[in-house]
């Protein structure tokens, strides 16, 4: 039962949440670009690259993010 508590308290995957004009990134571990146009995250098994207008980004926590702008595309990559 620890178990489960801990993996529930210490989420470690990665999660991605699309909104209207945001996305919400838990648990990446870089920024690898940062443009007004694209911007590109790594977690341990994904690349997410996002291109719009008027991108910029919110950092909530260390590894939790909010990307505000009018958002055009988003690629997910198994990397």
């Amino acid at each position: 039962m620890f178990d489960r508590v801990k993996n529930y308290i210490v989420d470690s995957e990665f999660r991605l949440t699309l909104y209207i004009d945001m996305v919400h990134i838990m648990n990446y571990t870089k920024i690898i670009s940062l443009e007004e146009t694209r911007i590109v995250i790594r977690s341990l098994t994904k690349k997410v690259t996002i291109t719009g207008d008027h991108l910029h980004l919110n950092r909530l926590l260390d590894e939790e993010i909010l990307i505000k702008g009018n958002i055009i595309n988003i690629g997910v990559e198994n990397v």
